[in-house]
């Protein structure tokens, strides 16, 4: 857990409280984090994102200053960001845009599902699998609940990283030397509900694809949720295995091709060897 106070905690549908760091002047922007993070996953681009938005970065349940209530959906995250966006759109009375990256993705594809609140959507590496195809390497989920039964958290988020992610071990190495990696290895207990949740029927392909806002699943459809776009936003595509996500490394996203969503990737990472806490997340 990070030691920054939430700017504001929101109560979701089943009670659970969600906590939201706020950033910035202009139209409202949600930003959901994917899998070993929290809001911090966004520490880098949140400031600079802030220039042209409000920026509201949330903790999802189970990290953070969030709660958690069992027993664990995907659909109750996904009413987590319906809450929220419901509350930022009652005190702006604006509709909210949001930007979910690989888990987060789903989830604020789910949001959107149950709230008119949310009015546009960025997906960035987070279109599920199609049916019957998968990203998880065979058994990780049972190597993941020995480690996680044996305590072993560190363990548990190298495997994930190494196995899921496809992390380097060069790259691994860095990581674990980062400052962030304790915080990371801290939400390891939510890794393995998360890839058992991804085969949930409400976050089928079938089901998300019911979403009817505008929806963009590149890092450059915040250009377009942008009136301006913003010199160091490019285009970025789904990261070759052993790479992590620019939504939290210490550099900005650089161009490639977007990513094609009927062709499963590895997943990225929610955080890097680059992504030091030098820039902290500025709140209000």
């Amino acid at each position: 857990m990070t030691d920054e106070t939430p700017s504001q905690v929101v109560e979701s549908r089943d009670g659970t409280l969600i906590a939201v760091y706020c950033s910035g002047t202009g139209s409202p922007l949600v930003l959901v984090h994917g899998a070993t993070a929290d809001h911090t996953a966004f520490r880098v681009v949140g400031p600079l994102l802030a220039t042209t938005f409000t920026v509201h970065a949330i903790d999802r349940r189970g990290r953070g200053w969030s709660g958690d209530t069992a027993p664990y959906s995907i659909e109750r995250e996904f009413e987590d960001v319906a809450a929220v966006a419901d509350a930022i759109a009652s005190e702006s009375g604006a509709g909210v845009d949001v930007v979910g990256h690989s888990y987060g993705g789903r989830c604020a594809l789910g949001a959107s599902l149950r709230t008119g609140a949310v009015r546009r959507v960025v997906s960035y590496e987070g279109a599920p699998a199609p049916p019957g195809v998968s990203y998880h390497p065979p058994g990780i989920e049972a190597r993941l609940h020995a480690l996680l039964d044996a305590g072993d958290a560190d363990g548990a988020l190298a495997a994930f990283l190494t196995e899921v992610v496809g992390m380097s071990a060069a790259a691994l190495a860095a990581y674990r030397a980062d400052p962030i990696w304790h915080v990371r290895a801290a939400a390891t207990g939510t890794i393995l509900r998360e890839l058992q949740a991804e085969a949930d029927p409400v976050a089928s392909v079938a089901a998300l694809g019911a979403v009817r806002q505008r929806c963009s699943r590149s890092w450059a459809g915040i250009a377009w949720l942008s009136s301006a776009r913003r010199p160091w936003l490019s285009t970025p595509a789904s990261p070759t295995a052993g790479s992590s996500s620019s939504t939290a490394h210490g550099t900005p996203p650089t161009t490639r091709t977007p990513p094609n969503s009927s062709r499963p990737s590895r997943r990225s990472s929610d955080d890097g060897p680059s992504g030091s806490s030098a820039v902290g997340w500025r709140t209000r």
